[in-house]
């Protein structure tokens, strides 16, 4: 394991965390390398020799350095945003073998990713596949298309990520895909390359995943029957990872379930990003105060729902460890100092902390810093990697004068 405990310190591969404390400061993001490499790797071995092309989906974290261990292995890109497709290329990834997914690409997205020559636009309403279109003809040129379906699949995972409902924003009704279809069939700037599908993020059961499969290669075969051929299946990621007591399918299994169902004849691509960095990132903080009240008693940080949101926003659970053991445990809140309420990390965990100590908040690899934010006029923290014995610097932690960098006072500003 990458993260473990040597003479009762928390260790990160061969670093001590208290050391990279010393030197980056807290609150701080801590990130395996090794496990990244190790993930993404059983990924093309349970693969095999099917044709097959790994997607790290960017959302779930884009720091540079974490980009570039990737793209040193082999991977192809999801992402969602002209700012990723810009940090894969800043990064040294290939912008060809990008999927551009998501519900709101504007024109000037479009229009930037036709320039780079995306491997797909993952499309998800008629309107986008028209612009798409429009703007791909006024270039002379010929954007490969999957239309994003949604297989109406209850992924049994939060109601903040699941995407495969009729009721989420995502993707075109299965109902409505053979005509829309059709419509790309008509357009001589478009060209069908796949379909794809998403039924949510954190799945925790295998199920869910092959009743969509099998949804979509039913579509699939009636296209086969109306001479519409896609190249490849595109079933999305989401595979969860066990935060607590979640037992999710390991790799071997997700892809050995999605390889049984999915025609041979047809490559498939899976966009995971959770299951690649969840677990080999945590957050380093330190404990500010211990607040006793007649209710609870609350382990204050320098950590705070600006540095890692998902416990306020989806009631996500992180375990956390002291980075030096020793002490009495005692039930306690582990609080940020940001002036909100719902400002919490954890609650009720029994740990052993006292004013200046050490803690680390594990697997938070993933919707970690990429959701963080400077409420309160919080710069974001330092973000470095661990390779073996030696810290990279991914990340030099914000200052207070980089928030406002771009601010005036009233008539400060140039008049253009």
């Amino acid at each position: 394991m990458s993260f473990h405990y040597q003479d009762r310190r928390l260790y990160v591969e061969d670093v001590p965390l208290a050391s990279i404390a010393d030197t980056h400061g807290t609150p701080c993001y801590v990130y395996s390398r090794a496990i990244i490499e190790s993930n993404f790797k059983a990924y093309r071995a349970a693969f095999g020799r099917r044709r097959h092309r790994v997607c790290y989906a960017v959302k779930a974290n884009g720091n540079l350095a974490i980009l570039d261990v990737l793209a040193r292995l082999g991977t192809a890109f999801d992402i969602v945003s002209a700012g990723e497709l810009e940090r894969v290329g800043a990064a040294g990834g290939n912008q060809q073998t990008v999927t551009f997914a998501g519900v709101g690409k504007t024109r000037a997205e479009l229009e930037q990713a036709l320039e780079a020559g995306i491997a797909c636009f993952n499309v998800e309403s008629i309107e986008e596949l028209e612009l798409l279109a429009q703007v791909a003809a006024s270039r002379g040129l010929i954007a490969p298309v999957a239309i994003r379906v949604n297989p109406d699949v209850d992924a049994d995972t939060h109601p903040y990520i699941a995407t495969g409902l009729n009721e989420n924003k995502f993707g075109i009704p299965m109902a409505d895909a053979m005509d829309v279809y059709r419509r790309v069939a008509s357009f001589s700037s478009l060209r069908v390359a796949g379909v794809a599908c998403h039924i949510g993020s954190q799945l925790t059961a295998l199920e869910p995943i092959v009743d969509a499969a099998k949804r979509v290669m039913k579509l699939v075969d009636s296209l086969a029957g109306e001479n519409i051929e896609v190249d490849h299946i595109d079933i999305g990621g989401g595979l969860g990872i066990a935060y607590s007591d979640e037992s999710p399918p390991a790799i071997e299994a997700y892809v050995r379930g999605i390889c049984q169902t999915i025609d041979a004849r047809y490559e498939i691509v899976i966009e995971p990003g959770r299951s690649i960095v969840g677990a080999a990132g945590a957050l380093l903080s330190r404990v500010q105060y211990i607040k006793q009240t007649p209710r609870k008693t609350f382990a204050i940080c320098d950590a705070a729902m600006t540095e890692l949101i998902r416990p306020a926003l989806y009631q996500a659970h992180h375990n956390v460890l002291p980075v030096n053991v020793g002490g009495e445990e005692q039930v306690v809140d582990i609080v940020g100092p940001v002036c909100e309420s719902g400002d919490f990390l954890a609650r009720d965990r029994s740990l052993a902390a006292s004013s200046g100590d050490l803690i680390a908040l594990m697997d938070c690899g993933a919707y970690g810093f990429v959701m963080a934010s400077n409420y309160n006029a919080r710069p974001r923290p330092a973000e470095v990697l661990i390779d073996g014995g030696e810290v990279h610097l991914a990340r030099e932690r914000e200052t207070s004068a980089q928030l406002y960098a771009g601010e005036y006072r009233l008539g400060q500003a140039v008049r253009t």
